[in-house]
């Protein structure tokens, strides 16, 4: 691992541990005994810190979806393994880090949204056409538009008063399993019912 991926891993967990506004750039220094100075050198301020930190969540966030998609494994079952990695992701749109991001860094979390929906949306959309190429999802719906859906849907279980905070994290789990196949049962065919309700 880059020494540069090593410090953006442990500045998120700082990050997700404190928030995006208690953390001080004098709490980052000190953490990896550095001036404030040399960390100012790299970053010209917080801001431009929580934006790289944000694209490495992302990013790394996108190559655990990448490595679950299979050739040999169709479609339906893939959606099921990245299940739990959507579960991770949407749970971290729960912390105190994003909280405080939106409230005090608004423009920053917008774009976190807007690059989030990009990078996981273009992974659905694969994976919806190659459901399509197979003859389990069908063709009469925009593909773009059904992923963000579904990205909307797992972050709103935590994030929304609509749902129960109260729940434990495995009644979540069973939610955002219910979410996954709420979304596969809306674009499949007969063909990909077959193979849905095998998980029921």
């Amino acid at each position: 691992m880059e020494e540069k991926t090593i410090f953006l891993a442990k500045v998120s967990q700082l990050f997700y541990l404190h928030g995006a506004k208690s953390l001080t750039m004098d709490e980052i220094a000190r953490e990896f005994s550095m001036s404030k100075k040399t960390l100012y050198q790299l970053y010209k301020n917080k801001e431009v810190l929580i934006e790289e930190v944000l694209d490495f969540v992302i990013n790394e966030m996108v190559k655990k979806l990448q490595i679950e998609q299979s050739d040999d494994v169709n479609p339906i079952e893939n959606m099921f393994c990245r299940e739990k990695n959507m579960e991770e992701f949407s749970r971290s749109n729960k912390t105190l880090f994003i909280r405080q991001l939106a409230k005090f860094y608004p423009s920053l979390f917008e774009n976190h949204l807007v690059a989030m929906d990009e990078k996981i949306s273009a992974i659905v959309i694969k994976n919806i056409q190659k459901g399509r190429d197979l003859g389990m999802y069908r063709k009469d719906f925009d593909a773009a538009f059904y992923s963000k859906l579904l990205l909307h849907l797992f972050i709103s279980v935590e994030s929304s008063i609509l749902f129960d905070y109260e729940k434990s994290e495995e009644q979540r789990s069973e939610d955002k399993n219910e979410i996954m196949k709420f979304f596969l049962y809306s674009i499949a065919t007969e063909k990909g019912f077959k193979i849905l309700n095998n998980y029921n």
